[in-house]
């Protein structure tokens, strides 16, 4: 088994199409077929970190939040390179200007900031979402064994605190 595999949960595989849920919004957007604060925009950005902490918590990863984070990472690359392949596309001819500077240096400089905003962004929602997984992870796991030492006081029972449980089969 890989280190990835026993640290995050996941193959990279798995985590690259994890990320790739949240891809289409970041297209959509910049092709200007969703609006953003519109229903279908919501849903392209919350429905894939929903499906991000919903594997997390089918999996069981030993880091969950490390897990949601690495997603979230592979996802602020992939919007990187989505906003540069669609960039003369999401501006036009009119895209963000920096005042007097020559246009080839402005938009070098435009490129690299929405690069280091991407990355950022990407991050950042996996910390978030991250977070929610984590806390839920230890709702699951507490009632789990919560449930769990429930069945084993029925095995035992109250007067045979040293029976044995029978063995599963």
């Amino acid at each position: 088994m890989s280190v990835v595999r026993r640290t995050l949960g996941f193959s990279w595989p798995a985590l690259v199409a994890l990320a790739v849920l949240a891809a289409p919004r970041v297209v959509l957007h910049d092709l200007h077929v969703v609006e953003e604060r519109r229903p279908a925009a919501v849903l392209l950005a919350v429905v894939p970190l929903i499906c991000w902490v919903a594997a997390v918590l089918w999996r069981r990863p030993p880091r969950p939040f490390l897990t949601v984070v690495v997603i979230g990472a592979i996802y602020g690359v992939l919007l990187a390179v989505g906003h540069q392949i669609l960039w003369d596309e999401a501006f036009g001819t009119t895209g963000p200007r920096l005042g007097d500077i020559d246009p080839r240096a402005q938009e070098a400089i435009l490129r690299v900031a929405a690069v280091f905003s991407s990355l950022v962004t990407g991050t950042l929602t996996g910390v978030v979402a991250g977070a929610v997984a984590a806390v839920l992870s230890r709702l699951v796991i507490g009632r789990q064994r919560a449930a769990e030492q429930s069945v084993e006081k029925v095995w035992r029972g109250p007067d045979d605190a040293g029976a044995t449980r029978p063995p599963q089969g």
